[in-house]
């Protein structure tokens, strides 16, 4: 069975991830369970399936660094997927995302999270533990301001998940090792590139935390994620990843510019065969600005607890508001059209870029063609509504077979 059936597998039984290991059977995480299919894979097979993922070009990079990251739409599904060398081969980590459009009300979020995006500037942090759907709410975040406001928007990813249709933003979305080398050399640029908000898929190195922080400094609203349990922690880590002797001056960067920090996890309730997202949210109030200059993290927690009125929520009370709350919006009774990407504009437009370093891409090219809006559209919509009309590339194009291993 080849990657792409497996996805299409994966798909038709809700599963979240897929995971494959040479010489085990394909592993599927239903609700939070992982579950075994089938039979063990034989290791070429999956060393056949990975090079023909990648492509020569990044082939050869992957040999270098033993891993990669990168994304794809499969059997209509869009995959974030890591290809990884294992003690036993070449082993698949695929996260399967959600089939569609991210927004507040669809993640089944508090609608009080639309608030934090109101800002011209500032930091919003969204943190949690892997799979706890950080990213689909960061998604969201954007999205919610593409539907409302004419801002541009420069997003940086490691790889790129949700691919944006711009509405009334004007979108820009940047994937790490295929439109630029690095987070830290993207982030330089997008200073050059008068962006209105950015989105930093993940803060790891320190040096990407300080150009972030210095973002959102100097009049940008930047979102970005980091892994950690709940607020506090998000918060003591940036602050810790940085050298003892100027982390008073960090401490004081982080409590001028924040706006906000969501933790998240994933909660199954089996009543509604739903996972929903749990939330606790810090807003940057008077109280805990003090308490983040003066890196008494641990007194976060009692901040969170008493700050309601300041638009507040500890685990608690989130949980409460789901327990009251009746309707949801549930996809499979949803259903809307699958929006194909739109990315390597560049190339649709025959502009010739120099390849980056030992990273270049493995996909084949799809074009995006802008299409004038129509004055009905115009009317109906607003006439700074932005339309582009994607035209999909076949998967055969991605998947192209190179020679013999």
């Amino acid at each position: 069975m080849d990657l792409e059936s497996l996805v299409g597998v994966a798909h038709s039984n809700g599963a979240s991830d897929l995971h494959l290991e040479a010489g085990l059977p394909a592993a599927l995480r239903v609700r939070g369970t992982l579950r075994t299919l089938g039979e063990p894979i034989p290791p070429r097979e999956l060393a056949e399936s990975a090079r023909n993922l990648l492509g020569e070009d990044q082939w050869q990079h992957f040999l270098e660094k033993r891993s990669c990251d990168l994304s794809r739409n499969i059997r209509g599904v869009r995959c974030r997927i890591n290809v990884l060398q294992t003690a036993r081969g070449v082993g698949f980590a695929v996260r399967l995302l959600a089939s569609f459009t991210a927004t507040v009300e669809k993640l089944n979020l508090h609608p009080d999270l639309k608030k934090l995006v109101t800002p011209s500037n500032g930091l919003i942090l969204v943190s949690g533990p892997t799979g706890c759907g950080k990213s689909s709410t960061l998604a969201a975040l954007i999205q919610e301001i593409n539907l409302a406001e004419a801002r541009h928007i420069v997003t940086i990813e490691s790889p790129i998940e949700y691919t944006f249709r711009p509405r009334r933003a004007y979108i820009r979305q940047r994937e790490v090792g295929r439109d630029t080398p690095s987070f830290e050399q993207a982030l330089l640029d997008a200073l050059r590139e008068d962006p209105d908000v950015l989105m930093v898929g993940e803060l790891r190195e320190p040096e990407t935390m300080r150009l972030t922080l210095h973002a959102s400094e100097t009049g940008h609203l930047v979102l970005a994620t980091v892994h950690s349990a709940n607020c506090a922690e998000a918060l003591q880590r940036i602050v810790g990843a940085f050298p003892a002797e100027i982390q008073s001056n960090v401490a004081a960067q982080l409590a001028d510019c924040l706006v906000a920090v969501i933790a998240q996890k994933l909660r199954f309730r089996p009543e509604l065969s739903l996972r929903l997202p749990e939330c606790e949210i810090l807003t940057a109030s008077h109280a805990a600005r003090t308490f983040i200059r003066n890196r008494d993290f641990f007194k976060l927690n009692s901040c969170v607890e008493t700050g309601a009125e300041h638009g507040m929520w500890s685990w608690a009370r989130y949980r409460a508001w789901l327990d009251a709350r009746t309707t949801w919006y549930r996809p499979e009774q949803n259903p809307e059209p699958t929006e194909t990407e739109f990315l390597d504009s560049a190339a649709s437009a025959g502009v010739s870029l120099p390849s980056l370093p030992r990273v270049k891409a493995g996909a084949g090219e799809r074009k995006a063609v802008v299409q004038p809006s129509s004055p009905a559209s115009n009317a109906a919509h607003g006439s700074d509504r932005i339309e582009i009309e994607p035209v999909e590339g076949e998967f055969g194009k991605i998947l192209k077979r190179p020679g013999e291993v």
